[in-house]
This record gives C-alpha cells, sequence and structure tokens, in this order.
C-alpha cells in the first residue's frame, strides 16, 4: 500500500468518515463499514480529502483538460479538487451541473467552465453509477469526452452482475476508474492496527459473500 493510501484510511477514520458497525447500503446489503464523504465537513478536512484526490489523480498518469462534479456531493469535491491540483502545479478548469435546469439569469444546466475537451468526473463513491450516467449523457451532448472518473474508495463488491461496479462502468462506458483507495487498502490498514481484528473478520465476511469475481 503507498503511503498516501494509508494515510488517507487513517485520515477517514479520524474524520469519522470511515465507520465499522452494521450499515444497510443503498442496495440493501448489511455492511460492517460505511464511508461517508459529508464527514468532511469541515475546511481544513475537505482542504486534505482534495489533497488526495489530487495525488491519486496525478499517480493515475490520466489525461484529462477539467474536472466535472455530480450534484451535489461532487460540486464541493471538483472544486476542492482543482483547487489541489493547482497547488500542485496543474490548473485546469472545472464545472458542475445543476439538478435543475435555471431558465433565468445564465441559464443551463451547468455552472463553472464550459464542458469540453477531455472531461474527468470527480465524485465520491461508486455504488448504482447512476450519476455517473447522468454526467456521461450531459459530457457528451456537449462533444466533450469523458477521461475518467476519479472516486475517493472502491469498495470492490459486485455491482450489478459478477463484477465489481467499478469494472462495470469501466467495460460499460470505456471509462477509466481512478479511486483514493480500495477495500485492500482498507484490510491492510486494519491488520497493521491491534484490536481491530473483529472489524477486519466482519469486512473479510462480507466480502466472502459480496465480493466482485475481478477482485478474488
Amino acid at each position: 500500500m503507498s503511503d498516501y493510501r494509508k494515510d488517507f484510511i487513517a485520515f477517514c477514520v479520524e474524520c469519522g468518515a470511515l465507520k465499522f458497525g452494521e450499515f444497510t447500503t443503498k442496495s440493501g446489503r448489511i455492511s460492517p463499514y460505511f464511508f461517508n464523504v459529508g464527514a468532511f465537513a469541515s475546511g481544513s478536512a475537505l482542504e486534505r480529502l482534495a489533497q488526495f484526490y489530487a495525488k491519486a489523480i496525478l499517480a493515475s498518469g490520466l489525461k484529462f483538460d477539467m474536472i466535472f462534479g455530480p450534484a451535489y456531493k461532487g460540486i464541493a469535491l471538483a472544486a476542492a479538487t482543482a483547487v489541489a491540483l493547482a497547488r500542485a502545479g496543474r490548473d485546469v478548469p472545472y464545472a458542475f451541473n445543476r439538478k435543475e435546469a435555471k431558465d433565468h439569469g445564465e441559464g443551463g444546466d451547468t455552472i463553472g467552465a464550459t464542458v469540453a475537451g477531455r472531461v474527468l468526473i470527480v465524485d465520491d463513491v461508486l455504488t448504482a453509477g447512476t450519476a455517473v450516467r447522468e454526467s456521461l449523457a450531459l459530457i457528451r451532448a456537449r462533444g466533450a469526452t469523458p477521461a475518467g472518473l476519479a472516486i475517493a474508495l472502491d469498495r470492490m463488491e459486485r455491482g450489478q452482475g459478477e463484477l465489481s461496479a467499478v469494472r462495470e462502468i469501466e467495460e460499460r462506458h470505456a471509462l477509466s476508474v481512478v479511486a483514493i483507495a480500495n477495500l485492500d487498502d482498507l484490510t491492510g490498514w486494519l491488520q497493521a492496527r491491534p484490536g481491530m481484528e473483529p472489524q477486519l473478520r466482519a469486512i473479510e465476511e462480507y466480502r466472502q459473500h459480496y465480493g466482485a469475481a475481478d477482485h478474488v
């Protein structure tokens, strides 16, 4: 595990964005852990989160011209990541969408830079992929090209079929997905910490039931 991935997991636990227990996911699965990007609710926490996004994006070598954030969580993530990338020497424009198109003032269904070129979508996690599909449609409708998707955590569990939700999106839309960290990073972090054996066992049992075929 690279240092930034290990530091990211520790940061998530510290901020309360990553919790252990019993949580019902959108799919109805009872998960032994829960990730909530909304817990990064201060300026310093959001700034550090954006730095992790920037590190993962730059480390991926993905080629892109701008950043797009799907409403609502993606709005703050895209803006903060654009700032972090600029501080790292990669200044790119960013935009985000409205849930409902505005018919007065500047109008339109997006805010920020013109959606053009190779567009990198920045969001929190990938579950049903609805927000991603909507973003892809918006990007392509403007003649731009989806360059990839950056997320915070890859749960590495099955999507609608036997493959992971991430792999399904990659194959279905020919899209590269970059994650700051994944389930392997989380289990590796737990293994290195005494007293976390119950949480580790619970996650391993959950993975036996819902782990994706491409991550076995």
